[in-house]
């Protein structure tokens, strides 16, 4: 290690500062916002309405990952999403519910985390400041 320099990975890691964790509480918000309206349009319009929702679902976590500069800010959407979707197939003790027992809302809950999954994967991961580098030099 000439130069002086630590390597990118050995630096010690900070705490997320205050603008950065209310960044992720707001995205946090969002993905359960763009679950419950995705829980209301997907029965309304099958198969578009399916469609809509999981692609307003990908366009967030794609965008959040994008825009926090990691997955984590995907991750963090994806969480809200799951949260507020596995919270509503719940049924009620009045007997209310908001999914019927029909293969739309199926394919809402399992593709919408498939989609979460994919996109905060695909969302990048942190790249580090310096220029780039050859390995082994």
């Amino acid at each position: 290690m000439s130069g002086g320099r630590a390597p990118v990975m050995a630096q010690p890691l900070r705490p997320p500062s205050a603008g950065r964790a209310g960044a992720y509480l707001g995205l946090f918000v969002l993905g359960a916002v763009v679950g419950v309206a995705g829980a209301l349009v997907q029965p309304a319009w099958f198969p578009g309405g399916l469609l809509l929702a999981l692609a307003g679902e990908a366009g967030l976590v794609l965008g959040a990952s994008r825009v926090m500069r990691g997955r984590a800010g995907g991750a963090v959407v994806a969480a809200g999403w799951t949260l507020v979707v596995i919270l509503l197939t719940a049924s009620r003790p009045e007997g209310d519910f908001l999914f019927a027992a029909g293969a739309g809302s199926y394919l809402f809950l399992l593709g919408g985390i498939a989609v979460a999954v994919i996109c905060a994967t695909l969302g990048g991961g942190r790249q580090p400041d310096t220029g780039p580098v050859r390995l082994g030099k």
